[in-house]
């Protein structure tokens, strides 16, 4: 037989809520194709249907573990794991890890930082009220408001916040280069080592101190520890910053969308769970996995060896799980959408994010009924080599 053709793959920065092309073509025509990414070396596979996507993130013959030392084909220039990184753990050392984290999200721990993030977004919005419009949505609300919950959760202080948002923005950024991005991860790992450290003298209710209390334990090890607090702080803070950003574009852009939540706010978490899935979030795929033994996927053999990375965007709008997938419909009930990942690596994040969306969305068209875009749709600004997509600024009025 031939050998499948390779797609040459440098995805776009796309503007808006646009969908990758080359990423819906394969999704109907070739659901498992191999491509080659801009950065790295050789090919990979790449499947995007919804059940082998579900497939391939939780067999155990594909892992993340082996990935180590390769230099896969990827989106980002520069591939520097941190030493202990959960990404690039397989079970049980995975599952280890995982637990850890799972147990800051306690349902007393939920309902305190659900307090806490109507207290945030008040105080943000109070600001914006006071400061008039037009201004930029995201420097007063969408970059401030998840990067304040990150750090409440974590245990990091006010004054270290704008650290840790140049710390971030820096090691997400590929276009900053490989030395500021090390730095960058070297200098918020040190601050989290010493963070945790503090907490084992010195226990507190945030996520340092159960990250402390399993080093005290002997359940992690130091490098596990800290790896584990620089990966949610990031993520905490970047993806909701644009996830959310997105929703208030969506809605801002789909008037009938808006009208219908403002009118029954009780659809709210409905709302999001569909803008989850509707939206795509991210650039191109994530982190890949390596097959360890050969391995079909729908109907294709992936020989051992191979990289193998998984879409769950295409996965979201494959047309054999949801209905009319291209189609942003509030009133879909059955979303089994993966918008957080699926398996081992489920986002350790997502209830948090869940609910940040929902709080954000009441709480703006609520003190904002009349808010609008401040500029015409086609001059908003949009990230570039962003991990994940979202606008560089939202201008609004009201």
């Amino acid at each position: 037989m031939a050998e499948p053709q390779i797609h040459f793959w440098a995805p776009p920065d796309l503007p808006g809520l646009a969908f990758d092309p080359l990423l819906a073509r394969l999704l109907h025509e070739e659901p498992v194709a191999r491509v080659k990414l801009p950065n790295g070396e050789g090919h990979a596979w790449l499947a995007t249907r919804y059940d082998d996507v579900r497939f391939v993130s939780v067999d155990p013959r594909f892992s993340r573990q082996a990935v180590m030392g390769r230099q896969v084909t990827r989106l980002a220039p520069h591939f520097i794991p941190m030493d202990g990184a959960v990404g690039f753990a397989d079970p049980p050392d995975h599952t280890r890890m995982r637990r850890v984290v799972a147990s800051a999200f306690t349902a007393r721990s939920m309902r305190r930082l659900h307090e806490h993030a109507q207290r945030v977004v008040d105080r943000l919005l109070d600001r914006m009220e006071s400061r008039g419009g037009p201004l930029d949505l995201m420097a007063h609300l969408n970059r401030p408001f998840p990067l304040a919950m990150v750090c409440a959760l974590m245990g990091v202080p006010d004054e270290d916040q704008s650290r840790m948002a140049h710390w971030s923005d820096t090691i997400i950024s590929a276009a900053r280069g490989r030395e500021a991005s090390e730095q960058a991860k070297a200098e918020m790992a040190a601050y989290f080592r010493d963070l945790i450290e503090r907490r084992r003298a010195e226990p507190e209710e945030d996520l340092a101190g159960v990250l402390a209390a399993a080093l005290e334990n002997e359940v992690l090890d130091q490098d596990e520890a800290v790896g584990l607090a620089v990966l949610i702080q990031i993520g905490g803070a970047h993806a909701v910053r644009n996830n959310s950003a997105n929703m208030v574009y969506a809605l801002l852009t789909r008037p009938g969308h808006l009208a219908r939540l403002r009118a029954e706010p009780e659809l709210v978490p409905q709302a999001v769970e569909e803008l989850l899935r509707y939206i795509p979030h991210r650039n191109a795929v994530g982190l890949s996995r390596i097959a360890l033994e050969d391995v079909e996927v729908g109907g294709v053999l992936i020989p051992a060896g191979d990289p193998v990375y998984v879409s769950y965007l295409t996965a979201n709008r494959d047309p054999e799980v949801f209905a009319d997938p291209e189609q942003l419909d509030f009133d879909r009930t059955h979303n089994p959408h993966v918008a957080f990942g699926h398996g081992p690596h489920y986002c350790p994040g997502a209830t948090l994010a869940r609910m940040e969306s929902e709080i954000l969305l009441r709480s703006l068209w609520d003190r904002f009924p009349d808010l609008a875009l401040a500029v015409p749709d086609e001059e908003l600004v949009w990230e570039r080599g962003a991990l994940i997509r979202g606008p560089k600024e939202l201008p609004v009025k009201w």
